[in-house]
């Protein structure tokens, strides 16, 4: 290896790197600034050629790169919570699907002239959306609950359904050739490819669902072990059946998803680095290979693609999966603006262009660019005007007032659950699964992860959610959440509770967020009088019982957290923020249960000082 070839590796990385942090920071899909990257380095400046790089290995980084990444998607895919959701997002992902394929195939095939089997591959790939782009543009739009649930899910469910459909299609153009093929000999090609890849992602699924279980493996092998898995299932389907490895690692991750006792979570974790840093190399070198001279020479035909996809495809496919549902026509012309595409429809079309190229199908040369048109025009025009439309129509939540709780500890559950009592929307996020266990035992909205992580990225559901309370025992996790979600929220809708008490004499370090219940209580404070029995009460505040006699009442027993006023509006006692409680108003506080609480013998105060101590390193 030269060192020309080393310093262009560290260059996509760096570069790389540079667009995800952009992306990031203006809160647009990392996909296009990657894709600017690529084209920039490849077919404009001449600095990146994918092909001469890494040669014979393009191909088969590109599909094992696929491959990760579809089986990541497809372990999020969980039957019980699809039957949970509404119809309309099943109809999105079965007869809008449909309605997408042949609405984009016939176009393709009329506007570009280009072969029927052709058209349908890519007609088949168009109706993947992915959670990559459409997350970012939900964080920027802020949609209501509902748009946000069906494009969500909408995203995660259609990119193996996508991929799938991808793999039918080529196996179908390969076994019937470009002569045609018996129709007898098709069908065994694709009853191969579908029993091959079906039993073989149940197979491995099971052997490492086994593992995982039994604990054949220690705790830090389950990330190596069940990435070797996933490559060794690709491996062996595609031995048995070409073209069959997707289809496996797609099923192999809707096994384990849906198996009972494997730690899919713990699972999950591996993809947060690996597939972040497949997507962001995947995305620089597919857009280098691009041939501007074929992008250019689409001229006008690319263009009427894209705009039947925009303009006819969606809406047609939205019409479709909402008929009788309970979606407002506001709502449903929101849904039928987003759609934007991303790295799975870049991915799966630029392999199997590959692979076609070589089978003799010359105008597979065309899809590359096709696709990247489709992707750079939707993701571009979305998030340009996705935003101002749902003002437009009424579908926006601009002062949403939810809250993303960072730690699902005692405190924490017990403050959600008084919130959400009182209808206010509530999500906890933990990195502890017996803390977010409790919680969804109690009936709370959950998220298991590092809400910091690139899952957290795609996969956290702030749908509602418009403020953050940070509340774990690490004082840098809830620095970093602060700083993490203050771009997305605003810097007077972020809280953190402070760990522990300060020095007397030493200056409170500031914080990241608004200093969350006032300043001199603590995390570790609050927590230790919940296990001596104090409770969150509600308290109503009148003319006859004003908040100033509440505070002369209960003195230092209690700790106000939040004020809701008569519109269910809540607000946070913070240092920052002064909360005027009036009448009609509600407070929320953490009151003592008994006065005479903290008079106990020093040597059970040592044993219960020791005793949270203990919990809070646990938390």
């Amino acid at each position: 290896m030269t060192d020309t070839t080393i310093a262009t590796i560290a260059a996509i990385g760096v570069v790389g790197g540079a667009c995800q942090w952009l992306a990031w920071r203006m809160r647009l899909p990392a996909i296009l600034f990657l894709l600017i990257a690529g084209i920039v380095a490849g077919p404009i400046g001449g600095w990146l050629d994918p092909d001469a790089l890494l040669g014979d290995l393009l191909f088969p980084f590109v599909s094992l790169a696929v491959s990760v990444i579809l089986f990541e998607g497809s372990l999020t895919l969980k039957f019980s919570e699809i039957r949970g959701i509404e119809k309309v997002v099943r109809r999105f992902v079965t007869t809008g699907a449909l309605v997408t394929w042949v609405i984009v195939t016939l176009a393709t095939q009329w506007i570009t002239g280009i072969s029927w089997g052709l058209a349908t591959l890519f007609g088949a790939v168009m109706v993947v959306t992915g959670p990559t782009v459409i997350v970012p543009m939900l964080r920027t739009v802020r949609p209501t609950m509902h748009i946000a649930n069906v494009l969500r899910w909408e995203g995660i469910v259609i990119d193996p359904i996508g991929a799938l459909l991808a793999v039918l299609v080529y196996e179908f153009l390969v076994s019937s050739g470009t002569a045609g093929g018996a129709v007898g000999a098709t069908l065994i090609v694709f009853l191969k490819l579908i029993s091959v890849g079906s039993l073989t992602g149940i197979g491995v699924g099971y052997l490492v669902g086994e593992a995982l279980r039994r604990d054949w493996l220690p705790h830090y092998m389950f990330n190596v072990a069940t990435l070797a898995a996933v490559m060794g299932a690709f491996a062996l389907s595609n031995a048995l059946s070409h073209e069959s490895g997707l289809l496996a690692v797609t099923v192999m991750g809707i096994y384990l998803a849906n198996r009972k006792g494997v730690p899919v979570e713990e699972i999950l974790s591996f993809k947060e680095s690996l597939s972040l840093l497949l997507i962001t190399a995947l995305f620089i070198l597919l857009a280098a290979r691009l041939d501007l001279s074929l992008l250019l020479g689409l001229g006008w035909g690319a263009v009427q693609i894209f705009l039947v996809v925009q303009f006819v495809a969606r809406p047609v496919n939205v019409l479709v999966s909402t008929r009788g549902s309970s979606l407002s026509w506001r709502e449903r012309g929101l849904l039928a603006w987003i759609a934007p595409r991303g790295i799975v429809a870049a991915a799966v079309i630029a392999l199997f262009s590959l692979q076609l190229e070589q089978k003799g199908y010359a105008e597979a040369v065309l899809l590359v660019p096709l696709t990247f048109v489709i992707i750079i025009g939707t993701v571009v025009l979305q998030s340009l005007t996705a935003g101002p439309l749902a003002r437009l129509l009424n579908v926006a939540e601009p002062g949403s007032g939810g809250f993303l709780i960072v730690g699902a500890n005692p405190l924490a559950r017990a403050i959600a659950k008084a919130l959400t009592q009182n209808d206010v929307s509530v999500r906890l996020t933990d990195m502890l699964w017996d803390n977010v266990s409790r919680a969804r035992m109690a009936g709370l909205q959950t998220y298991y992860g590092n809400p910091l992580s690139e899952h957290a990225e795609v996969y956290l559901n702030t749908a509602g959610l418009g403020r953050v309370l940070a509340m774990t025992a690490d004082e840098h996790l809830n620095e970093l959440a602060c700083t993490r979600f203050k771009g997305d929220f605003g810097p007077k809708r972020v809280f953190a509770l402070r760990v522990g008490a300060r020095e007397k004499g030493r200056k409170a370090v500031s914080l990241a967020g608004l200093d969350a219940f006032g300043e001199g209580n603590n995390f570790v404070e609050l927590s230790r009088r919940l296990a001596r029995g104090a409770e969150i009460r509600q308290t109503n505040i009148s003319e006859a019982f004003s908040f100033e006699q509440f505070s002369n009442n209960y003195g230092e027993r209690a700790v106000p957290l939040f004020a809701i006023d008569p519109k269910g509006r809540v607000e946070v006692f913070a240092t920052e923020a002064e909360v005027q409680p009036k009448p009609g108003w509600m407070v929320l506080a953490l009151v003592d249960a008994d006065p005479d609480e903290y008079k106990r013998p020093a040597k059970a105060e040592k044993s219960d000082s020791k005793a949270e101590k203990t919990e809070a390193k646990t938390q």
